[in-house]
């Protein structure tokens, strides 16, 4: 079974590492990836190779950025060579990128069948980019592997066959439990002068919250007024920083830290010793209901709901005062005992060997089994 893994931002590689570990250990299986390039920066792409402990990609397509037609394009046309070139029995695809979309779109058409890791995720906002990407995705899709019941509960209200879907579980988690002892291990609270003492770890990137100056001004001074109750790490997202620069907001957080983009043994050591999280990211919402971290998303909605039934995660609005009531309820909710936490089905650190089981049985036309 020959297996053509595409990958080509920040969350793909914690996703792709742990199939790739158990293809190694499956006879029979043989491995390429491809990274589309997507994420160009080396702080924001090749380390994660080194921090993941896989090796480097057998093709980089060199896209880097462009608007999400340009770089789909791209994606698609340089891909398109490698595939025929590889002759694969599956494209196996991660998350909700435009380098997910574009490579499904170009196996599909030449009839090379393609499998999708996070499978099912539903924010119900196609203003997003990444639910457009999701939703083709699945359509196309020859084997659809959610990390959740509510991602195939997903999956069959839009008609995809249930023989096509197996449950999993989180890749993600997988990585994480993996990793955790070696994050941990790189002392980053103590590097940063933390250690022991309750604090905020932050993240933010998404276009809702930090491309318009108002939005972002009001997510500022949020942090800004939690940075009077304990100390705030902003893990500062290159799109970030330039449009705080852009938008003259260089002042408006004085008391916040910022910091340069962190490679994932550095964030998980922070999110894991953090009082809590604010983000706007898919996978520390996971990684934080797994750690055990109260997690404020600053997002209308989530793609990621039981990390909101069963976990850590709560929904926030992009202003100063619901970040501030956010925070407020945490901080009570701890002090008063009433903090509670529980790890969804499957997110167990077996998602990889189910993800491999699954091609396998796919490949030969056999029944897959969930579990």
């Amino acid at each position: 079974m020959k297996l053509l893994h595409v990958v080509g931002a920040r969350p793909n590689f914690m996703k792709l590492a742990p199939v790739l570990l158990a293809g190694r250990a499956s006879p029979g299986v043989e491995q390429l990836v491809v990274h589309t390039g997507q994420h160009y920066d080396h702080e924001m792409s090749d380390r994660f190779f080194d921090d993941l402990a896989i090796p480097r990609p057998d093709e980089n397509l060199d896209v880097g950025s462009g608007s999400h037609a340009q770089q789909t394009a791209t994606i698609m046309s340089r891909f398109e060579p490698v595939l025929v070139r590889a002759r694969p029995d599956w494209v196996v695809v991660y998350g909700d990128v435009n380098s997910t979309m574009a490579a499904t779109l170009v196996a599909s058409k030449l009839g090379v069948r393609v499998a999708h890791v996070e499978a099912g995720l539903r924010s119900r906002d196609r203003a997003m980019p990444e639910e457009i990407n999701r939703l083709v995705t699945d359509q196309l899709a020859d084997l659809l592997l959610p990390p959740s019941r509510d991602a195939i509960a997903n999956l069959l209200a839009e008609g995809i066959p249930e023989n096509k879907i197996v449950f999993v579980g989180n890749v993600m988690v997988d990585t994480l439990l993996r990793l955790r002892d070696q994050a941990r291990a790189t002392g980053m609270p103590q590097t940063l002068g933390v250690a022991g003492v309750p604090f905020a770890f932050v993240t933010m990137h998404r276009p809702s919250n930090v491309d318009q100056a108002e939005t972002l001004s009001e997510l500022l001074l949020g942090l800004e007024d939690l940075a009077a109750a304990m100390p705030v790490l902003f893990a500062v997202h290159p799109r970030t920083r330039e449009r705080i620069a852009r938008f003259g907001l260089d002042g408006a957080a004085p008391s916040v830290r910022l910091l340069n983009p962190l490679g994932y043994l550095e964030t998980i050591a922070l999110a894991d010793a953090a009082a809590m999280v604010v983000t706007d990211s898919g996978g520390l919402q996971e990684e934080t209901t797994v750690l055990g971290v109260p997690c404020l998303t600053v997002r209308a909605n989530t793609e990621r709901p039981v990390t909101v039934t069963e976990g850590t995660n709560r929904l926030v609005r992009s202003t100063r005062q619901s970040l501030g009531e956010a925070v407020a309820s945490v901080l009570a909710d701890r002090q008063g005992g009433r903090y509670t936490a529980r790890r969804p089905e499957l997110w167990d650190g077996r998602a990889g060997e189910r993800v491999i089981a699954a091609l396998a049985a796919a490949s030969l036309s056999l029944p897959v089994a969930s579990g």
